[in-house]
């Protein structure tokens, strides 16, 4: 196993799971670029204009809801590590392909499916990858989870002091 994930991250969300910001109920409808359909997965940014650039990838800017967690994730793999990611048979060209929503409509499934499988597979909470949202540079980062709760070894926390989400 390569690393873990402590501190803060954003997500910035459709307000239609502003409810329920912990659910990952989206990505597991809809699949996403390292999650397939029927997979929980929570898209993460370590940084808050990251999370908006992520979020509002097509066309003009959405409502979105931001929200910020505190995490202790103790199994990350950091594919911003190109020899980490070479050595999973994978590189940053084939994870940042363009082509991944075609690929989910023409196939049902892109070609960094695979490669989030065997992670997960692996026992990988999480991935750390660069975000290839327009605008993104080499300093953004996601943060991508696929298995997290309220205790070790993937802990997770919404912050909301104020309850201003169950109102």
């Amino acid at each position: 196993m390569q690393g873990g994930y402590r501190g803060k991250h954003y997500r910035a969300l459709n307000p239609v799971y502003a409810r329920t910001p912990l659910s990952g109920e989206g990505a597991s409808r809809y699949g996403g670029r390292f999650n397939p359909r029927g997979v929980p997965a929570l898209y993460c940014s370590l940084s808050i204009m990251t999370a908006i650039r992520e979020a509002n990838q097509v066309g003009s800017l959405q409502p979105t809801t931001l929200v910020s967690h505190d995490a202790a994730i103790e199994a990350v793999f950091d594919a911003t590590d190109a020899t980490a990611l070479q050595a999973q048979g994978f590189d940053e060209t084939l994870l940042s392909a363009g082509s991944w929503r075609d690929e989910m409509a023409a196939k049902g499934q892109a070609s960094t499916k695979p490669f989030a499988r065997a992670l997960i597979g692996k026992g990988y909470q999480g991935l750390l990858v660069r975000s290839f949202a327009p605008g993104a540079s080499q300093n953004n980062v996601n943060l991508v989870l696929w298995a997290w709760g309220e205790t070790p070894p993937a802990r997770l926390k919404l912050i909301d002091d104020e309850s201003r989400l169950s109102r």
